[in-house]
């Protein structure tokens, strides 16, 4: 039951970025991890995943599943997740997002580093 909340939620991601773009996609990853984070030390905690997680209609998961998301997204090892690290874990488990952040940065990248006319002429 936890996995298809989660999969509802993984495909809002790429409906949200078309709808609030780049800049607004963010600023709601951003209020998602308010919303979960521990006041005091300012991190995503297990405990404050688990006191907060039906906000994001998480509650049917299952404590092991509440920490492997955690463990999952815990790219430092502190055992929380800060504010990069939550977005990095949304957009990995996007893999529709991700995909289509590649694609952007695929094109960033190739008009960077596109030659340019003076180049062709030597």
């Amino acid at each position: 039951m936890g996995g298809k909340k989660m999969n509802e939620f993984e495909d809002m991601l790429p409906v949200m970025a078309d709808k609030l773009g780049g800049e607004g996609l963010i600023g709601e990853l951003c209020k998602g991890f308010r919303l979960l984070m521990d006041t005091e030390k300012g991190l995503i905690t297990f405990e404050s995943l688990k006191r907060n997680s039906a906000l994001l209609g998480l509650q049917d998961l299952r404590d092991d599943e509440l920490q492997s998301m955690l463990n999952e997204g815990d790219l430092d090892g502190d055992g929380a997740l800060d504010q990069m690290e939550f977005c990095v874990l949304m957009f990995r488990l996007s893999p529709e997002l991700m995909h289509q952040s590649q694609a952007l940065l695929d094109h960033a990248l190739h008009q960077e580093f596109k030659p340019s006319s003076s180049f062709a002429r030597k």
